[in-house]
């Protein structure tokens, strides 16, 4: 896993002139998607969150997006799919993560992919309904319009902040993370500290069962494929 980020020219006329940041944690059983659990084991929704990431760096891959960092936490080792993982991840910037609270780990990330010195769409491993298209048009309305860029989660989070100036970054330190208020509190903040908010659609994030079958509903690749196999290979908890 290379560690640093990489300064090579910006020249890629045919690239989207913005760094993709994912934030991402190693998917270990009883470290990773927890929530998803009793319905599904921790080992599989452990899976289920490698699935997520995987289509999340595929996406990645294909968007035209000049640069992505993933802004990396965990035992690797330790991972579901970790042999693919690590490949996949070769073919990235890996940095790790800094800070005690969530909050100031991704203010922190989003500070290191700034380093490249163009705009970061900051997004997590729980949306592998995102394809490359629209991780396109979301980079490219980030880069259009100069400002910053938000995702509205359904749960009232978000899933995608893109910012065109690394100085707000701060501000995610401060903010509660993972409650039905972070996406408000977010963009509030931003607005309050002068910057215009540009709205990008609003999707589920994966946290619950209900969720995972959601979004399996609506997305391809692995994670689909995956829960529909667990689904139909076992027979669920009730909700």
């Amino acid at each position: 896993m290379t560690i640093g980020i990489d300064h090579s020219p910006l020249d890629h006329d045919d690239t989207v002139a913005a760094t993709l940041l994912v934030v991402a944690k190693s998917p270990i059983a009883g470290f990773a998607k927890t929530r998803l659990t009793p319905q599904f084991s921790p080992v599989d929704a452990a899976y289920l969150a490698a699935c997520a990431l995987l289509d999340t760096l595929d996406a990645a891959r294909e968007s035209g997006i000049r640069h992505c960092v993933v802004a990396w936490t965990g035992d690797l080792d330790r991972a579901e799919r970790s042999v693919e993982l690590a490949a996949a991840l070769r073919e990235v910037t890996v940095v790790p993560q800094r800070g005690d609270s969530f909050g100031e780990r991704l203010a922190n990330a989003h500070v290191d992919a700034a380093e490249l010195g163009v705009p970061v769409l900051q997004i997590g491993m729980d949306t592998p309904q995102a394809d490359p298209g629209l991780l396109a048009r979301s980079a490219t309305r980030l880069v259009a319009t100069g400002d910053t860029v938000l995702g509205p989660a359904a749960d009232g989070g978000w899933w995608a902040l893109g910012l065109s100036d690394p100085r707000p970054a701060h501000l995610l330190a401060d903010i509660p993370m993972s409650t039905a208020r972070t996406g408000e509190l977010t963009e509030t903040a931003l607005r309050h500290s002068g910057f215009r908010v540009h709205a990008l659609p609003t999707l589920t994030d994966v946290d619950t069962y209900s969720d995972a079958i959601a979004v399996a509903s609506v997305s391809r690749g692995r994670f689909a494929r995956a829960v529909t196999d667990l689904v139909t290979t076992k027979t669920p908890v009730p909700l």
